[in-house]
């Protein structure tokens, strides 16, 4: 029993910060209604600005996310003007290359700058567990889960309290009738697929205390983050973080009748499970 509990806290803690990873790509496609295959790849970013703000300054890699969502935001916004916005209305065909190239771009951009060798972080508490009760609760895991959870709470009070955060929602139900209503919705998609991306490099910055990052390390997180999302339901930003949850429970949960290295195949076969019944995700709304 105390192995099942320990293993639920483990799930909440690693799921939590896969709802913050996948909560960007879910609201690029509610506002754009584009699928963005290069997300995973802005979360590398983030890891290498959270990776340059600890070398260079010697910041903790949670302070260093901060600077990975201002990065992470800023190139994603200047990727939306210069490019994604030219293709909004071509096929789905042009769409999907344009994103597939532009993961790429970054990914061999970074391999030409920082080689193909791991780089990690060391903090204090790096290797520090808190003892409650019979349960031991990883610190870095839990800082990154808290961290997460605050950036969930400031999303979600810009998306439902601030004007921009209306004009988000309203450009993502009815485009054409935002304008009428006096947005500017070319300016609202640069902010929507440029917080979109930026918090996909903020995941990218606090995961960074417990693991190490490389030009490749998007790839290990792109599979996981469409699972999410499309669990969640394609488009919900509440939807991709219970998705997160509920896909960090089944990863850790499955490791106590599977070898570690098919924690994945028990995920799918929840997931193709799930979607056979109710394919618009957990809380997607039923296409027409």
């Amino acid at each position: 029993m105390i192995g099942v509990l320990q293993t639920l806290v483990d799930g909440v803690l690693i799921g939590g910060v896969y709802g913050v990873i996948a909560v960007g790509l879910s609201l690029v496609f509610g506002v754009l209604k584009i699928v963005n295959f290069a997300q995973a790849e802005f979360l590398m970013l983030g890891m290498y600005v959270a990776w340059l703000a600890w070398h260079w300054l010697g910041l903790d890699p949670i302070v260093g996310a901060v600077l990975s969502l201002a990065v992470g935001f800023i190139v994603g916004a200047l990727c939306q003007r210069l490019l994604v916005q030219h293709v909004l209305k071509a096929t789905p065909v042009a769409q999907i290359f344009l994103t597939v190239g532009l993961m790429s771009v970054l990914e061999n951009g970074a391999l030409m700058l920082f080689g193909s060798s791991f780089r990690s972080v060391q903090t204090p508490y790096q290797t520090i567990a808190l003892e409650i009760g019979p349960l031991f609760v990883s610190v870095p895991y839990l800082v990154a889960f808290l961290a997460a959870l605050i950036v969930s709470g400031l999303l979600w009070l810009a998306l439902n309290r601030s004007w921009v955060g209306r004009a988000i929602r309203a450009t993502s139900q009815n485009a054409d009738a935002a304008r009428l209503f006096g947005i500017d919705t070319r300016t609202v998609y640069a902010i929507a697929f440029g917080l979109g991306t930026g918090l996909s490099a903020f995941g990218g910055g606090i995961i960074l205390s417990y693991t190490a990052v490389s030009p490749t390390a998007g790839a290990q997180f792109v599979v996981l983050m469409f699972t999410v999302v499309v669990l969640g339901g394609l488009g919900s930003v509440l939807g991709a973080l219970v998705g997160g949850l509920i896909v960090g429970v089944i990863q850790s949960l499955s490791t106590l009748f599977m070898p570690i290295q098919l924690q994945n195949l028990a995920l799918f076969v929840v997931f193709i499970t799930f979607l056979a019944f109710r394919p618009q995700g957990l809380l997607g709304k039923a296409a027409r």
